[in-house]
């Protein structure tokens, strides 16, 4: 009985007649309907915001983790999910590569502070110089340079001069090929790596600006041209032709720009130069330096891979790499296989013995760059070539007291060589070729030699107010003139040699003679890019010291 009642005095809860009769618990119990009604509805509504608001963060992730895949996509650095390793950094390449970026920083300040938007800085006099026609020359040259380092206000500050102050509309006599190889090639590496679209358009007016040079009766360049009227011309001591570097050097700057803005008339006009000098191609893949811009033949016998002919070879094998070494740049790739590459060592005899210049220096890394297109056995001799003369080149650094090279060298034999000119003016094309080497062969002796040439930049060119060059590397003694192509070539391929071969792909960029980097870009109506080579770079490993 006693459950009985229990059960019943528990059960007149549920009976509404039990309130009825009782206001007060009937009060009670609506109040904590209430509020266990807000409750149940606070709750939800939190949960309700809490899966907006993860929502909102997961988008905000996938947009970071594109714009982050965007940022390596520029910068040339893969990503980690298409299954390549991580190297971890070595700590000296890192404390090494700080070094030339400190190094770029006291250069780049003393430009800003000195020589602000002229072409060139004069380190000891401290003042800027217009030796390019007041393009800026310097500041664009070290866009690229600016952003491979990071160093992000730097570029925004020279970012913003370029859009307002960069004005091409000149009563100047300017050098297409020097115009096109800094200006043309340095406003594109700007574009490429940062997406800006004012570079791309500052390009563009730059090089319609140099079009008319193109206007020749065999379509062979002339190579100097007035940036406001359009007047070309030769220079008078070449006797009124072309010379073959500055009319072969172009290809590379006007086919990306013609990729870019959709537009074919500025690769037309480059190509077409190729065109006719393939219709009278020597077979040993040599041309002379002088070529006639009307009938478009050799008119002079000079040949060197030297000052004058250098990057015309160069620009051959780039060709060939930027159109994906398809059949499209076919027309590039056929006059650069030489029948005997020992054949087209770059020297020259004078009065007997052999000279080559610190220019050709370039040629080991072209060597390197291009022993990829042919099967083990050709490729193995071309890359040991291009050692045995980066092993020369190196050496003209080490046989001075300054350990920089003079601008010569000569070859007398039964002697060690001996330097001829014995200026030094900051030139990059060794370092260049120790760039490609240590990226296509891992061998970290490369690096060695490359820290080895830094620190005798540090210790003879670097002044308080800048990078000055040596009037001759014997005694020490200085100029008073801090090169563009030091900022724009020297300190970033010393950079990239102690950085991961992933900073700047060499599968993926390809650069211009000026180390401006261009993006690779698939060439319409390539149907054949499963068949091409790919630049295989290596694994480290030790090698000579």
């Amino acid at each position: 009985m006693a459950r009985s009642r229990s059960s019943s005095g528990c059960l007149r809860y549920i009976n509404p007649a039990y309130y009825l009769k009782r206001p007060k618990r009937l009060a009670m119990l609506f109040i904590l309907f209430v509020v266990a009604t807000l409750l149940v509805w606070d709750r939800q509504t939190l949960v309700r915001d809490h899966e907006e608001e993860l929502t909102t963060l997961l988008a905000d992730v996938s947009r970071l983790q594109e714009e982050l895949e965007g940022l390596k996509h520029a910068r040339g650095m893969k990503s980690d999910d298409s299954g390549s390793k991580v190297v971890k950094d070595d700590p000296i390449e890192v404390e090494r590569r700080q070094k030339v970026k400190e190094a770029m920083l006291h250069a780049w300040s003393s430009y800003e502070k000195y020589a602000w938007g002229q072409d060139e800085l004069q380190p000891q006099t401290k003042n800027g110089v217009n030796s390019f026609g007041g393009l800026g020359a310097t500041l664009v040259d070290s866009l690229d340079t600016l952003y491979i380092m990071g160093l992000e206000e730097q570029f925004q500050r020279a970012r913003d001069w370029v859009a307002s102050s960069l004005d091409f509309n000149k009563d100047y006599d300017a050098s297409v090929f020097e115009t096109t190889i800094r200006v043309v090639g340095g406003l594109l590496s700007a574009y490429d790596l940062s997406s800006d679209k004012m570079f791309l358009e500052k390009a563009r007016d730059i090089a319609d600006r140099l079009l008319p040079a193109w206007d020749t009766s065999s379509g062979i360049p002339y190579n100097i041209i007035n940036l406001a009227h359009g007047r070309p011309h030769n220079p008078g001591w070449t006797g009124g032709d072309s010379i073959l570097a500055d009319s072969g050097t172009e290809q590379l700057e006007f086919i990306a720009l013609s990729q870019r803005t959709g537009d074919p008339k500025y690769q037309q006009k480059v190509e077409n130069v190729i065109s006719v000098l393939n219709k009278t191609f020597p077979a040993d893949g040599l041309l002379p330096i002088y070529i006639n811009p009307d009938s478009g033949s050799g008119s002079r016998s000079t040949i060197t891979f030297g000052a004058m002919g250098d990057s015309f070879y160069e620009y051959l094998l780039k060709v060939w790499i930027q159109g994906n070494k398809t059949s499209d740049v076919k027309p590039y790739r056929h006059p650069t296989i030489p029948l005997d590459p020992y054949h087209s060592l770059p020297t020259r005899s004078i009065n007997g013995c052999r000279e080559m210049d610190e220019l050709a220096c370039f040629a080991p890394g072209m060597l390197a760059l291009g022993s990829f297109g042919y099967g083990p056995a050709e490729s193995k001799k071309y890359m040991s070539l291009a050692e045995e003369l980066a092993w020369t080149c190196y050496n003209f650094y080490q046989s001075t007291p300054t350990k920089l090279a003079g601008e010569n060298y000569f070859f007398h034999s039964g002697q060690d060589l001996a330097v001829g000119t014995s200026w030094n003016i900051l030139r990059p094309e060794t370092v260049e070729s120790l760039f490609y080497l240590w990226r296509l062969t891992g061998n970290k002796t490369y690096q060695e030699w490359g820290w080895n040439i830094f620190q005798a930049f540090e210790k003879n060119s670097r002044i308080e107010s800048g990078y000055v060059g040596l009037k001759d590397v014997n005694t020490g003694v200085k100029d008073n003139m801090m090169q563009s192509f030091f900022l724009a070539e020297t300190l970033k391929y010393l950079y990239l040699l102690f950085s991961p071969p992933s900073v700047i792909s060499l599968d993926e960029w390809v650069f211009n003679t000026e180390a401006h980097p261009l993006k690779i870009v698939t060439r319409r109506g390539s149907n054949d890019q499963h068949d091409r080579p790919v630049i295989r770079q290596r694994a480290r490993k030790e090698g000579r010291d």
